[in-house]
């Protein structure tokens, strides 16, 4: 399949709008793209028309867009375009530039920012397994859990088919 990614630079235009959909959150902002160029004939910058996109950003790229970006934040935004036409109130058909966002950041090339990492969450206390195990020593069998099954294996031993569940 043929998709068209591309990277803007721009600002927000809104503040975003984080939402659900079905069971996965969504954030949707707006971003104003205008190109600048220098004018030979006036020798000075001047800005080329602007190209508006919308920007949707899907599960945690899209919860991290709604508690880091702001209207008339610079930013970066790289995804995947595609166009949705419609028809306005007075039957002219218009067209939506729409990127599904793969990455978003502020363009640091305008200020900077302070980056927060993302905190996964703990793992399992497993604790109370590892002591079990280490009390059985490494001759022993090894448990993979409390209340689980034991593998009866000494270390370097071939897996028995009728304990591993490989039994034809």
């Amino acid at each position: 399949m043929n998709e068209t990614f591309v990277t803007v630079q721009g600002w927000l235009g809104n503040d975003v709008e984080l939402r659900q959909a079905g069971e996965a959150p969504v954030a949707t902002f707006r971003v104003a793209s205008t190109p600048r160029y220098w004018s030979r004939r006036d020798r000075a910058w001047t800005d080329g028309d602007t190209t508006w996109f919308t920007v949707n950003a899907w599960r945690a790229l899209g919860e991290h867009c709604a508690s880091s970006l702001r209207r008339a934040d610079p930013v970066v935004v790289h995804g995947r375009l595609t166009s949705q036409v419609w028809k306005d109130q007075d039957g002219h058909e218009r067209v939506t530039l729409v990127i599904e966002a793969v990455s978003v950041g502020h363009d640091l090339s305008r200020g900077t920012s302070a980056f927060t990492k993302q905190v996964r969450p703990a793992e399992p206390d497993d604790a109370e397994l590892r002591e079990h195990n280490a009390a059985l020593g490494n001759a022993g069998p090894q448990v993979s859990s409390i209340d689980g099954e034991a593998v009866a294996r000494e270390e370097g031993a071939a897996p028995d088919p009728a304990t591993d569940g490989t039994a034809a």
